[in-house]
């Protein structure tokens, strides 16, 4: 039974959420402002979280990236605006997806099913590969600690989100193969993921200003220009 947080000022919109939700048998927690919102987040672990950008009290923005902090649980950003920036920067604060209002609340689920089943799977496939894969993956600097899913720079951890872990493991695990932006979609958020090569873009930058010493000039994860992104090991490429 999956645990689903809904967090939106809107109560109409909440009920008709939470009615839906419940016709799968998920459990279904619900806030109407980000306080309340990042509380229940904190005491609880979610397996999705639904959150509204416009809020009282705290956004949906800072709130998501208060979550992020402190839980890599994925999150779908809710935005009454059609305008590109509102998604690109919900993904910049670390959200997994976006759905722009008025809905389809069919639509909706089947979002969220995609992503918690690619979230479901991501587990599942690092699970199996533990007796061939090291469980502490060492690439220069960086250090991947794949079973909590946890990374290291220098000896000091920074703080990733489930979507940027995948990413830099799938890189590093396959070391000066080059990957369309197309693909790494395809791979990371699922074929059926309805978003763009944007939200690759996004997310690259974001774990470039985490591991990165100087993002501009980035040692570990390449461009290669026209084609797409690859890790380059010590023998370059």
């Amino acid at each position: 039974m999956a645990k689903i947080l809904v967090v939106d000022d809107e109560k109409m919109i909440v009920k008709g959420i939470r009615f839906s939700l419940l016709q799968e048998q998920w459990e279904v927690d619900c806030a109407y402002d980000g306080e309340e919102g990042l509380a229940l987040a904190k005491e609880n672990e979610y397996d999705l979280v639904l959150l509204d950008i416009m809020l009282p009290k705290m956004d949906g923005l800072t709130v998501c990236r208060e979550i992020r902090e402190f839980s890599n649980m994925p999150i779908i950003m809710l935005t009454a605006k059609g305008d590109d920036m509102d998604k690109i920067m919900g993904l910049e604060y670390g959200a997994d997806d976006y759905i722009t209002k008025p809905f389809n609340i069919l639509e909706v689920k089947a979002r969220m099913k995609a992503i918690m089943r690619r979230s479901h799977q991501a587990g599942g496939v690092k699970e199996a590969e533990q007796e061939e894969t090291p469980q502490i993956i060492t690439a220069g600097d960086l250090r991947l600690d794949v079973e909590n899913e946890r990374i290291f720079v220098s000896g000091k951890e920074v703080n990733i989100t489930a979507r940027e872990f995948d990413l830099i493991y799938l890189l590093v695990t396959n070391p000066n193969k080059v990957y369309s932006r197309e693909k790494l979609l395809e791979l990371i958020w699922g074929a059926d993921y309805p978003g763009d090569a944007r939200t690759v873009d996004v997310h690259i930058r974001r774990l470039r200003e985490k591991i990165e010493k100087n993002p501009s000039e980035p040692k570990y994860v390449q461009t290669k220009w026209g084609v797409g992104y690859y890790y380059r090991n010590e023998a370059g490429i």
